[in-house]
């Protein structure tokens, strides 16, 4: 099967959920494609991911950013530790219209992003070298990331980057172990949702994750 027709079918099957329905995926596709055939082409030279199979992108990839957007409020966002855009680049697109600022310390992964933001036309998308730890004077709504830090560090490393009512939002595998959570939720309010990636059986969920002040 072709990458167009993995996405495309993988699009379905998120619009088949009752909770993703809202937001219509398909309008999007011209760009999720263009995006993941950008990624296959840097991937050749600067190893942005292991992933490089047509089905193993679109599963592991995009299907896995698009599940939270339902999620993420119509405020700003940023992706922190983003590498090569992931949620932040497929949730700038199906969802555009307001800033997200992706932030990540590698310098090639943060070049293909800027090409990524050209060559797709993503302007409310700004790139941002570095490491959020040494960044100053944010005040984020909402910070999404996926594999950034452990669950219970999350907390320290972020909450200078956001706003009093902030929220994290952290993509993770499975459940976390009982002293972890415990540990978390002496920092910050937690809530889990349980997630369903079209074509992946492991398990994911959303951690929303508000620091307490």
């Amino acid at each position: 099967m072709s990458l167009h027709d993995e996405v495309a079918r993988g699009l379905e099957a998120l619009n088949a959920q009752p909770e993703l329905q809202s937001i219509d995926f398909l309008e999007h596709k011209a760009r999720f494609l263009a995006y993941l055939e950008l990624l296959k082409r840097w991937n050749k030279t600067y190893n942005l991911t292991a992933i490089r199979d047509d089905r193993g992108q679109v599963v592991r990839h995009l299907l896995d950013s698009l599940v939270i957007a339902p999620f993420v409020k119509p405020d700003d966002f940023s992706d922190v530790g983003s590498g090569a855009g992931l949620p932040g680049i497929p949730l700038a697109i199906c969802q555009p219209g307001r800033k997200a600022v992706l932030i990540d310390s590698n310098g090639k992964k943060t070049r293909f992003l800027t090409q990524v933001k050209i060559e797709l036309g993503l302007d409310d998308v700004e790139i941002v070298q570095g490491r959020i730890e040494d960044l100053m004077n944010l005040d984020f709504k909402q910070i999404v990331c996926r594999a950034f830090k452990p669950l219970d560090e999350l907390v320290l490393s972020l909450k200078h980057a956001l706003s009093v009512d902030g929220v994290i939002l952290a993509m993770i595998g499975k459940e976390p172990e009982p002293w972890v959570l415990e540990a978390l939720k002496a920092q910050a309010e937690v809530t889990l949702k349980p997630l369903v990636v079209p074509g992946q059986d492991a398990e994911r969920y959303l951690a929303e994750i508000v620091p307490k002040r």
